[in-house]
């Protein structure tokens, strides 16, 4: 059991400290107790298992800020291979709350970026404690940029409480720099897998939240607002974030009951931070699951699924078979090439190139100079 104890995890310590001692006992009075070790062992595993199959929400918050829980670097150093992290957005300077970089998750390469957290005090001031800068994002968009030029799948990691909200960011347009993030994530053509690896919050997260499939671990949370801030504003007091918790339907469960995760991830009993290794692996085998569906599937098709799914989030109907108690947020999935809602959204965000993206142009130039070679 970790060093960090959540409040509802006690009667699992204390079973694993009976544990303790009657090992302890046996082997100091050398008497053979193993059937009562294999007993008290198989009723830890079982507590363990129906705690945490029955968290509440703000349980399940809890569990997603575990400090021992996987970061971004940790399930790069676990999955991935040769990772090569880049620096900077060329225009402010380099923020360490957002990483990234290429790297191989066995025969893929990938672009991977993501927010990154601290371990102590010193590394959580360096990371900003996981809240990224405007510069943060202005260096995902690069990246991500940079790996459709090379025609490179994208994942995304997210971990943040929320983009930075204080003076320097509001300086530096942080809201532009997410809502140009947005804009542009959904039309790269390439493969984009998002992640929710802990805390999603609100449009810190959002900002790099865009793709093809949406996927969450099982114990993480994503949400428009954090269950404090939300607690502050409807009641004055944070003392209610668990009542906000549960209003926010917050946890893997509810966002993929209501559309908007496309697959939880499972966790080992007792949260990734129980046994890292096996986490890593149960995330590798989901990551190139996906990964190679979303490659057979055409560029265009890809880029009009992509929209179809984020502009009709939220969309209510009733009466339809299916509809949750959250309102009907399904995906409609088209072979059309491209909408004439999706061209028009080109045409008006980029009207010097004929309602071409910077990215097409790149592929169409790179295919031309191919064929020219030829």
């Amino acid at each position: 059991m970790s060093a960090y104890l959540l409040s509802f995890e006690k009667p699992i310590v204390e079973m694993e400290n009976k544990l303790k001692e009657l090992k302890a006992f046996s082997e100091s009075q050398n008497i053979d107790v193993s059937r009562e070790l294999e007993r008290l062992e198989k009723k830890i595993i079982n507590t363990k298992r129906k705690i945490y199959k029955n968290l509440i929400s703000w349980d399940e918050v809890q569990v997603a800020r575990h400090p021992q829980r996987p970061y971004m670097l940790d399930y790069i150093k676990d999955i991935c291979t040769d990772f090569i992290e880049l620096h900077g957005d060329r225009h402010f300077s380099d923020d360490k709350a957002i990483l990234g970089g290429f790297a191989m998750i066995e025969d893929e390469r990938v672009m991977i970026v993501g927010t990154q957290k601290g371990r102590d005090v010193k590394s959580n001031v360096e990371r900003n404690f996981g809240m990224a800068y405007p510069e943060g994002y202005r260096k995902a968009l690069r990246l991500m940029k940079l790996a459709a030029k090379f025609s490179c799948p994208i994942i995304t990691m997210i971990d943040t409480a929320g983009a930075y909200p204080g003076v320097g960011g509001e300086e530096r347009h942080i809201a532009e720099a997410i809502a140009v993030n947005l804009r542009e994530s959904v039309l790269l053509p390439v493969p984009i897998i998002v992640t929710v690896i802990g805390e999603g919050g609100s449009g810190g997260a959002l900002g790099i939240g865009v793709g093809d499939r949406i996927l969450i671990l099982e114990h993480a949370y994503y949400s428009v607002i954090s269950p404090e801030g939300c607690a502050a504003i409807l009641w004055k007091d944070r003392a209610y974030a668990s009542k906000a918790a549960e209003a926010l339907k917050l946890t893997s469960k509810d966002l993929l009951k209501a559309g908007f995760v496309d697959e939880i991830i499972p966790e080992p009993i007792g949260g990734a931070h129980s046994d890292r290794k096996a986490m890593s692996i149960e995330f590798k085998d989901v990551l190139l699951k996906h990964l190679r569906e979303l490659k057979q599937i055409p560029v265009d098709i890809l880029l009009q699924r992509r929209y179809n799914k984020f502009r009709s989030m939220g969309v209510m109907e009733e009466g339809s078979a299916g509809v949750s108690e959250y309102g009907s947020v399904g995906v409609t999935e088209t072979t059309e090439p491209s909408s004439p809602r999706l061209q028009r959204d080109k045409q008006r965000i980029y009207p010097a190139n004929g309602g071409t993206t910077d990215s097409e142009q790149l592929t169409t130039h790179s295919t031309s100079s191919g064929q020219a070679d030829k």
